[in-house]
């Protein structure tokens, strides 16, 4: 069902830089793929900056800084290539994550050169637009950006945008269904390098989504509950229900989420249920029934370390996937789907 074509990282050993994390890709016309990280010496350091590769003819470039604001934290790059071409690199700056902002930089070459960075939404605090994973055009043209806010509360979001990107409207907030919201303290000792800000909340964030027909929009959201939670929408994301547990397990960990064109959706995961959990081992499932099963896990990582944060995007039946391997590589991965 999955075959692995390529199995890669983006750089080797001699990395500018002590730590990577959180990277995000596109496929461009041409043929390449372009890939973009944040690094630094440690995750939430005044360092961290954007970085990129490209991958063509077979290899990488070196990479190369695409978004440094001198003495603050860079976080969480997204990509999004538009209908009339251009190319959206979305990621977040700021030291404190519950008062981070959006920025955006755009493309109209194919990601050979980039414009001046902006604020998404002038003046926000805590994050509109993607936090981590894609954004998805819906049948009507609508753009919905997975969002989500951690001040000790997690909770997400969707922004809308129905003028390609030019403004934006955030839904309701979506929290998890039955969780008591008053017994939120840190926990400590996970041996996973995260800012420690990320170690005081309870909740769901960093939602990734798909529609399964015209105005039906569902979302899978990371927990520290656990277990993945979902949401639906019957209103083309305008509104939410409260997120669900589902059986798949979770991390406290990012995930993300494709849908083929015949509406089989693949997850990328980690299916470990302890928030805080290990960060392996990292897996492929695949369900063709609209996430309400799940089958066929294909391993990607299974050694010990952490092979966190994938991002994975769909050409037809050909996968491509980023993950964080070990906070020192960008691992690629081209996999092959096939319902035989």
């Amino acid at each position: 069902m999955f075959t692995c074509i390529v199995n890669e990282h983006i750089f080797g050993s001699d990395r500018p830089f002590a730590s990577c994390h959180a990277s995000h890709l596109a496929a461009l016309p041409n043929g390449d793929i372009i890939v973009v990280w944040f690094a630094g010496s440690q995750e939430g350091a005044d360092d961290t900056a954007i970085w990129c590769s490209r991958r063509q003819a077979g290899g990488w470039t070196k990479p190369s800084k695409l978004a440094d604001a001198a003495g603050l934290p860079h976080w969480n790059p997204v990509l999004h290539r538009a209908h009339d071409g251009s190319l959206l690199l979305f990621y977040k700056v700021g030291r404190l994550i519950k008062e981070w902002y959006t920025m955006l930089k755009v493309s109209y070459d194919h990601a050979q050169t980039w414009s001046q960075p902006v604020e998404l939404v002038r003046g926000d605090r805590g994050g509109r637009g993607p936090v981590r994973n894609k954004v998805i055009v819906l049948s009507d043209g609508t753009w919905l950006a997975p969002a989500s806010t951690e001040d000790g509360i997690w909770q997400a979001y969707v922004d809308r945008s129905e003028d390609d990107g030019r403004s934006w409207q955030l839904s309701s907030a979506i929290r998890a269904a039955g969780l008591d919201y008053t017994n939120i303290s840190a926990v400590g000792g996970t041996g996973i390098p995260v800012s420690k800000q990320s170690l005081v909340g309870r909740g769901v964030i960093q939602p990734t989504m798909w529609e399964s027909e015209p105005g039906k929009v569902h979302m899978l959201l990371r927990s520290t509950e656990n277990f993945i939670h979902r949401s639906d929408s019957d209103d083309g994301g305008r509104s939410w229900c409260a997120a669900y547990p589902t059986p798949l397990p979770n991390n406290n960990s990012g995930i993300d989420l494709v849908k083929l064109d015949n509406g089989t959706l693949v997850l990328a995961y980690n299916p470990v249920g302890v928030n805080w959990g290990p960060r392996t081992p990292l897996v492929l499932s695949a369900s063709r029934d609209n996430g309400d099963s799940w089958a066929a896990s294909f391993v990607l990582e299974d050694g010990e370390g952490e092979y966190s944060y994938p991002a994975i995007l769909a050409q037809g039946n050909e996968l491509f996937i980023t993950y964080t391997w070990k906070r020192e590589r960008i691992a690629f991965r081209h996999v092959s789907f096939s319902d035989e």
